[in-house]
């Protein structure tokens, strides 16, 4: 979600998705409006994550007691650098996490009982998305910290030389490699969708990957909006040239 509107996140999940994302990195949502989707998304039975702007242990701080179930971390690019997100996640001893009371802990009476279910409900996913974070995946996979990833395709291309080229040989290669480090390391490979697709999404899942992200609020109505304008222009110029009830009599 880059659309800050409460309407559009209950849409979502009633529509089925199983998590839907706030994505604080490409978009005008603030602290507040994160916290106002999570409790929507959340009340309305999916899972609540947040794409961060930065690896900030502030904001990873304020998401999490927002009630996030967990945070994608972008350009994560070494095995140091997750964990840095991962201990941002937890409190001490495991981790560096101030304690705050606020929508996670109940506002308080909660907060032992959030305390003891952290370890094992927390999500973080490291977003891979340049060429030094596929060189050090096998690493970052490693670490029982991270759950799971998710491949950045623009921004991984860009970094390969070859932006928004995804058929781009050194882009390909670049995949098989990552697919192949998730398969050795048991992790579910993940894939952020751009563009609205059902055929992409399929080939996808046909290839072994299990986190999706599936497109973004603003191309799925920007796709569909262009598509039924054009079929409507398309058919009104198809249409034969019609006449008056005048222009026929006048021609009889």
């Amino acid at each position: 979600m880059t659309i800050g509107n409460p309407d559009i996140a209950d849409i979502m999940v009633r529509a089925g998705f199983e998590f839907v994302v706030v994505d604080l990195e490409h978009s005008y949502i603030g602290t507040r409006g994160m916290g106002e989707l999570i409790r929507i998304i959340e009340l309305g039975g999916a899972a609540p994550l947040v794409r961060l702007s930065s690896n900030d242990p502030v904001q990873i701080k304020r998401a999490m007691d927002s009630g996030a179930n967990g945070v994608i971390v972008p350009m994560i690019n070494t095995p140091d650098e997750a964990l840095a997100a991962y201990r941002a996640m937890h409190y001490p001893p495991t981790g560096t996490r101030g304690v705050g009371l606020g929508r996670a802990q109940d506002y308080g009476p909660g907060f032992q009982e959030y305390r003891r279910q952290l370890a094992d409900s927390a999500v973080l996913v490291a977003q891979i998305e340049h060429e030094r974070g596929v060189a050090n995946l096998d690493a970052i996979l490693a670490l029982d910290e991270v759950d799971a990833f998710v491949l950045g395709p623009y921004d991984l291309s860009a970094s390969l030389g070859v932006p928004g080229d995804f058929r781009h040989p050194k882009y390909l290669e670049a995949i098989e490699q990552v697919e192949a480090i998730a398969r050795r390391r048991g992790k579910p490979p993940g894939l952020h969708i751009v563009e609205p697709s059902l055929d992409e999404l399929r080939r996808v899942i046909e290839r072994g990957y299990r986190f999706i992200a599936y497109s973004v609020d603003i191309r799925m109505l920007d796709t569909h909006c262009r598509a039924a304008v054009q079929a409507a222009r398309s058919e009104r110029t198809s249409e034969p040239e019609r006449t008056t009830p005048t222009e026929r009599g006048a021609g009889s």
